[in-house]
């Protein structure tokens, strides 16, 4: 089997080391693995590779690119990574909406992988979550609108997520103070309906994205998606209520037909077993869990939906991986 050089940009932070754990557990056809980060942070040692600093010199020989970092590092380096020759698989949001760049959910548009020009973006990990549940509905019958609310764990905002919320939780039993830092107030025992600046008309920046970012991977022009994001203090993976109205009406027993047999998805259903999708049922694995399936009480062609998905591993680290294994196989 012909070898891939690869390297992850961002290797120190949580999305760079799931990426190495799952191109190692996909059994990745990888030759060389090169970690790249910055100067401060060459020389450190993660699982057995030596991190070497992100410049022009050392994407040389890749052919492959992982990206794991911020948009201003994704922006500062394309340019030297396409020079290289390699592919470069970003993460970050710095491209998502190029036209010329593919946006990529392997189970939804494989075939996009084919149109790029150096460059592949990996969606937003909420997007990713709530296209992966919903496609196997467009496929019967275009999905015209969503009304969406996500519920997004701590560690969403990285590593430092999990930590504010633990360190608040200790404190508070204590009956002493923590300031918070990462979030902007405090998370534990609590939620916050904000995530990212306003971008248009009171939605947030993470709150456009789903229907920026869905319209590409799902081919749907015209979708309209109302979404409120929510940070909730779980500490991984993500859950998201999801509204639909379809061009044609699709029946619930239909609707979960194609969605037990739709890939990357998992149907939890069974209200009266008590079984539906959490997230702690959903960490550290790839699928996409999706229950409470029942139709809109306001629309006769809507559907209601529950899904959630580790959003550090198919909301980010999984999927970039997928579309690596896209990339070889083409």
């Amino acid at each position: 089997m012909k070898k891939y050089n690869v390297g992850i940009l961002g290797a120190t932070g949580a999305v760079g080391q799931e990426m190495m754990k799952i191109l190692a557990e996909r059994s990745f056809p990888v030759g060389e693995l090169r970690l790249l980060a910055s100067r401060n942070s060459a020389g450190k040692e993660i699982n057995g590779h030596v991190v070497v600093e992100a410049c022009r010199e050392n994407f040389e020989g890749l052919d492959i690119i992982l990206g794991a970092a911020e948009n201003d590092i994704a922006e500062r380096f394309v340019d030297d990574i396409k020079a290289s020759g390699a592919v470069f698989i970003d993460n970050s949001s710095a491209f998502r909406l190029c036209p010329d760049v593919p946006l990529v959910v392997p189970e939804i548009n494989p075939e996009d992988v084919k149109k790029h020009k150096g460059v592949i973006a990996n969606p937003n990990c909420t997007t990713v979550i709530s296209c992966t549940a919903v496609n196997a509905l467009n496929a019967v019958s275009p999905i015209e609108s969503m009304v969406v609310s996500s519920y997004q764990a701590v560690s969403g905002a990285g590593a430092a997520g999990p930590k504010e919320l633990f360190g608040e939780v200790e404190a508070l039993a204590k009956g002493e103070s923590y300031e918070p830092k990462v979030f902007a107030y405090q998370i534990a025992y609590n939620v916050i309906p904000q995530i990212g600046g306003e971008q248009f008309a009171g939605y947030t920046s993470e709150e456009m994205k789903l229907q920026n970012e869905g319209r590409r991977i799902m081919h749907l022009p015209e979708l309209k998606v109302s979404c409120t994001c929510v940070r909730v203090p779980v500490v991984r993976s993500h859950s998201v209520s999801i509204c639909l109205k379809t061009k044609e009406k699709i029946s619930v027993e239909r609707a979960r037909e194609v969605i037990a047999a739709a890939p990357g998805v998992k149907l939890v259903d069974d209200l009266n077993a008590l079984q539906y999708p959490m997230p702690l049922d959903t960490q550290n694995q790839d699928l996409v869990f999706v229950g409470r399936i029942r139709e809109d009480l306001t629309d006769e062609r809507g559907l209601n939906i529950w899904c959630c998905g580790d959003q550090v591993r198919k909301g980010a680290a999984t999927n970039a991986v997928q579309i690596a294994e896209l990339l070889v196989a083409n």
